[in-house]
């Protein structure tokens, strides 16, 4: 039995590369160096004070009251004192480089793409007889039956039923189109009428309809969005090559695999 293990950085990377994580670890280097030499050209930088303000918020974050709670974090994820400086730079670079790019294309996103935005709040019942979800569809109609009566007596998940089949804030990427269509048409409260999907019957009550809101949270979500959109693209452009030996050796590979 094992007492003792030693894991040096040749283990790690291996287990990277059999985890499938490789492209994952590559893209994330590949951001943080399209970032910081574009942020470089524009001349963006970050001083002593915004590290400091930022290193604080993560602290919290993490729930890192006190410095003995800070030094075992670091230790657990094998971070110096300097690294962490420089991942709390990293991640104040990045918010100003997508601040700088995009927060004056917020407006005009919000306005093309405000359908998008719209929200609603749901509760759902998912059943596989479509008889008995149109018989509790009456019922409901006919208020024989709440909602929460159907939820109790027909959601298997406990936490979903103890919610009442709530399916919480969610916009019109999160429904099968044909789903998306009539939830989004329906005139709160509303029980509509079941509709079948691979998953089974589902019957659907629309408790309320929420227009957007061109708020902070929101404006900060879209240029999120577009400056993820925009890395991805520039990730794209480039040729990136890693010194990781992942061919070596690749044709006996290839022979093998054509004989099994």
């Amino acid at each position: 039995m094992l007492e003792s293990l030693t894991i040096s950085p040749e283990h790690i990377i291996h287990n990277i590369k059999l985890g499938f994580e490789v492209p994952k670890v590559v893209e994330a280097i590949a951001t943080r160096k399209i970032v910081a030499e574009t942020a470089s050209e524009l001349g963006i930088t970050v001083d002593e004070a915004e590290i400091q303000e930022e290193g604080d918020k993560l602290r919290l974050e993490k729930k890192l009251v006190t410095a003995k709670d800070t030094w075992t974090w670091l230790k657990t994820h094998h971070l110096t004192l300097k690294e962490f400086e420089e991942l709390v730079h990293a991640t104040i670079l990045a918010r100003k480089l997508a601040k700088h790019l995009f927060a004056d294309k917020v407006e005009q996103v919000f306005y093309e793409n405000q359908l998008d935005y719209v929200a609603v709040a749901t509760y759902q019942v998912v059943l596989d007889d479509k008889d008995l979800a149109l018989e509790l569809f009456y019922a409901l109609q006919e208020s024989e039956i709440t909602f929460q009566e159907i939820a109790r007596q027909y959601i298997q998940d406990p936490k979903l039923r103890c919610a009442g089949g709530y399916q919480g804030i969610r916009h019109r990427r999160d429904f099968r189109p044909e789903i998306a269509a009539a939830v989004f048409a329906a005139r709160p409260p509303e029980i509509l009428k079941p509709m079948t999907t691979s998953k089974g019957v589902h019957l659907i009550w629309v408790e309320e309809i929420i227009q957007p809101q061109l708020d902070e949270e929101l404006r900060q979500k879209i240029i999120t969005e577009l400056f993820s959109n925009w890395l991805k693209q520039q990730i794209q452009r480039i040729e990136i090559v890693t010194q990781l030996d992942l061919y070596a050796n690749l044709q006996p590979q290839e022979e093998l695999l054509k004989q099994a």
